[in-house]
């Protein structure tokens, strides 16, 4: 996979989309996907940074940490992948 961007997933425990995204974000991570996971509930400061505002959300930064795309709401694993790919 392409290492010069990554994922940024905005998420919480208590958030019933971020249960069904969680294993597939996890999956995409172990094959090599660039993911930080956050946890809305813990980081203020980068939930701020990045205006989020809904979670699930994905952010697609490029190495320097600038937003190139972003995505709301649980998606598939197709979704992800063509989010990412995009």
């Amino acid at each position: 996979m392409n290492n010069e961007k990554g994922i940024i997933y905005f998420s919480a425990p208590w958030c019933g989309p971020c249960k069904q995204l969680g294993p597939i974000m996890d999956a995409l991570e172990k094959e090599g996907m660039n993911i930080k996971k956050v946890n809305c509930d813990y980081d203020a400061i980068l939930t701020q940074q990045y205006s989020i505002k809904n979670i699930p959300t994905l952010i697609l930064t490029n190495l320097g940490g600038s937003e190139l795309g972003r995505k709301t709401g649980a998606m598939t694993r197709e979704q992800v992948l063509n989010f990412y790919n995009g």
